[in-house]
């Protein structure tokens, strides 16, 4: 009787061995860097691992990973494509840390979502072949409004006759001034960006309040005070927005 109950039980463990070996499924990490320096140092690409490592620890493990140091708005990754090609002959799960790491480019994107391989984004579990879509035209969405003001702000100083100064004219007080105005500015940039152009694109496409702020809480955006996002917050944002645009016409 022992016998039959100790041959049971390893029937039971291994049954169960079996079974978790089937339901671990295997990932290729795809990590990139934006600058040569950046590559060297190893800066961003620690905290990109970890991030993978964390996502996948109860759920599978990486039997694959490829590196590569390339600016966002190129599309020629040789290191991505080895990757999706991998994936494609193993049957592995393409897994990223952060969405923009694959491009910001939308049709580049769709070719991922055509390449038929399973992906996995870290930093929006929620994403998948069928939502790919809407993350990658906010994107572009995105990267085209920076490169419209940036085009703008040039074309409005050299209509009031402006001129760049060269780096050797500035004042040290001058240079202090420009630091902290650049910084300033570039924190109020990254929320406009993140958040304002996400509420006007889905605006655009008839999603409401509610929606809107789910989908930020989902990407995990909140407000200033660091707080979830509400529809009546949303609409707040919307309102300023046209409010100022008024005043500017």
């Amino acid at each position: 009787m022992r016998t039959s109950v100790s041959i049971l039980l390893r029937f039971r463990l291994s049954s169960e061995s079996s079974t978790n070996e089937r339901l671990m499924k295997n990932f290729i990490a795809y990590y990139r860097v934006s600058t040569k320096k950046q590559g060297r140092s190893g800066l961003g690409l620690e905290a990109q691992v970890e991030i993978v490592k964390q996502h996948i620890a109860t759920s599978g493990q990486v039997v694959a990973e490829y590196t590569e140091v390339e600016s966002g708005k190129k599309n020629n990754r040789q290191g991505l494509k080895q990757a999706l090609q991998h994936c494609q002959t193993s049957g592995a799960t393409l897994i990223i840390a952060k969405l923009d790491r694959l491009s910001r480019d939308v049709e580049f994107i769709f070719s991922l979502k055509n390449s038929r391989v399973d992906f996995i984004c870290c930093d929006i579990p929620d994403c998948n072949t069928l939502t790919l879509g809407i993350f990658a035209t906010m994107a572009q969405y995105e990267r085209e409004r920076i490169s419209q003001r940036i085009t703008d702000a040039l074309k409005a100083k050299k209509a009031r006759g402006e001129v760049w100064n060269t780096s050797n004219t500035f004042t040290d007080e001058a240079r202090a001034k420009a630091y902290q105005a650049i910084s300033d500015n570039a924190r109020q940039a990254d929320y406009i960006n993140n958040v304002l152009d996400t509420i006007l694109l889905m605006r655009e496409k008839g999603s409401s309040y509610r929606d809107i702020a789910a989908h930020l809480n989902m990407r995990g955006r909140t407000t200033r005070n660091g707080k979830p996002f509400t529809s009546v917050q949303v609409r707040r944002i919307e309102v300023r927005h046209n409010e100022l645009i008024y005043r500017a016409a």
